[in-house]
């Protein structure tokens, strides 16, 4: 069974980053959506949603034409620095960061949109700044929102697979996630393995499902 843990612990590892990186950049591009009206908003907001409906073959591809050794990314890194992203658990946790930075951006535009004007533009009026106000007031009344798409996100890099496997491979204690793990021992036929795999995966996909359903009830319509 330690190649179970080992597969455990490498995919809370990646989780967690894929979800710090996805929650830093899916806050920031959510408010600037939910507060900036341009040209092609909605079709970059379609553009950004896209992780979501892609297959993972497709999306992996992506990936590797961006950070694979001969990508627009990867290539210059393995010039300059002697970085290479590919078959290792840093690749694993970009490619995670791909597939769960929509939860955190759909919700966190969501969250800000529901923010009352009102409340920013009186602590305008009392002099504080715009950074002052997204932190003392916007932030505070979203975080409900945003901290349900966090969870989602967590929970959607914990059981990343497609993407993972190609840009990371299965590695046995260096790349080889919860996810690719089950596969790998299907495939071996062993089963006692794959249950304990899917109990603890499904266990936690259920705990994380249940916290972002009490901050973000869903709400019936006409219903307070």
């Amino acid at each position: 069974m330690e190649p179970a843990w080992i597969a455990l612990g490498l995919s809370l590892k990646v989780a967690l980053w894929a979800t710090l990186i996805a929650a830093v950049l899916g806050i920031a591009v959510g408010y600037a959506l939910s507060r900036r009206p341009f040209i092609g908003r909605e079709l970059l907001d379609s553009v950004l949603l896209l992780p979501m409906v892609l297959p993972p073959t497709v999306l992996g591809y992506y990936l590797l034409v961006v950070i694979g050794r001969r990508g627009v990314i990867g290539g210059w890194l393995d010039r300059t620095l002697g970085i290479h992203l590919i078959f290792t658990w840093q690749g694993a946790v970009i490619a995670a960061s791909v597939v769960a930075f929509p939860f955190v951006c759909k919700s966190a535009r969501a969250a800000f949109e529901g923010v009352d004007p009102q409340m920013e533009q009186a602590a305008r009026v009392l002099g504080v700044s715009e950074t002052g106000i997204f932190f003392r007031v916007t932030l505070p009344l979203a975080w409900r929102g945003i901290l349900a798409g966090v969870l989602l996100a967590f929970a959607r890099a914990l059981g990343e697979f497609g993407a993972t496997l190609m840009v990371a491979g299965s590695i046995p204690g260096r790349t080889q996630t919860l996810s690719i793990a089950v596969y790998e021992a299907v495939q071996a036929g062993q089963d006692d393995i794959a249950n304990l795999l899917v109990l603890i995966t499904s266990a936690t996909c259920i705990v994380v499902l249940l916290a972002a359903g009490r901050l973000a009830p869903v709400r019936m319509p006409g219903r307070p």
